[in-house]
């Protein structure tokens, strides 16, 4: 089926594709209540005009190879293993400016409801993520965390991922993954797709460029990432 993101079409494609990344997905009875997040001295509120979107894709056995404390609050959940087993996970929805610059921390942000980081966490596996995605990007989208997170749920289970094992298991480059994440999605083209690898090389992120509607388009320069003869390593599932 064509990779079209307006909401309800989105909603019709198939609703297993995100799912079954989280391979094997266990959240407990308690959930821990996350900090509220607020913007470093770095970070100045921004409040351009929305032109687009990123969904930002975490490729979750690299995360999990570079984190601090894979045991602790932050990480626990996704990395210990007592969380279940993940693959591709979303990090977050982004609003994007026409030229570098993104709207951010738009708004103080109350802590986000348990049932809604109970309804997404097996889609991005960390409660403190999840509040502080709502609080630096979506308070520039939204007023509603759960509006938010379902806009984000939406576009994450329309995408179809590739075969990551057959990626892996040789060298590749950043065009390499841009076309594998093409072939499995009908209607994105190569240049719909951002590449970003740490600064060793790892693969760590796709992100899907997408308009003002939402619905996919070229990634602008300053998104791209990686250029496609850049070699990039991808870390197997363990």
């Amino acid at each position: 089926m064509r990779w079209l993101s307006g909401a309800v079409l989105a909603l019709l494609l198939a609703p297993t594709a995100a799912e079954a990344q989280a391979l094997a997905c266990r959240i407990p009875d308690r959930i821990p209540v996350p900090r509220i997040e607020q913007p470093r001295r770095d970070e100045p509120v921004r409040k351009p005009a929305i032109a687009g979107y990123l969904l930002a894709m975490s490729w979750s056995p690299q995360h999990c190879a570079g984190s601090r404390d894979p045991e602790g609050q932050r990480d626990g959940f996704q990395c210990s293993g007592k969380g279940g087993r993940f693959g591709w996970v979303l990090h977050g929805l982004w609003p994007e400016a026409a030229t570098p610059g993104y709207p951010q921390w738009c708004r103080p942000a109350k802590i986000v409801p348990k049932p809604v980081l109970r309804e997404h966490l097996c889609m991005t596996p960390s409660v403190q993520l999840l509040q502080h995605e709502w609080a630096k990007h979506g308070t520039c989208m939204s007023t509603n965390p759960a509006a938010y997170f379902r806009a984000a749920a939406i576009l994450f289970r329309a995408v179809r991922f590739p075969d990551m094992r057959a990626l892996a298991a040789k060298p590749r480059t950043a065009g390499d993954v841009r076309r594998a994440f093409a072939a499995a999605n009908q209607g994105i083209a190569p240049a719909m797709v951002a590449v970003a690898i740490d600064r060793d090389g790892w693969l760590n992120e796709v992100r899907l460029c997408l308009g003002p509607r939402m619905r996919p388009q070229r990634c602008q320069p300053f998104q791209a990432g990686a250029r496609d003869r850049r070699t990039v390593r991808i870390r197997p599932m363990p």
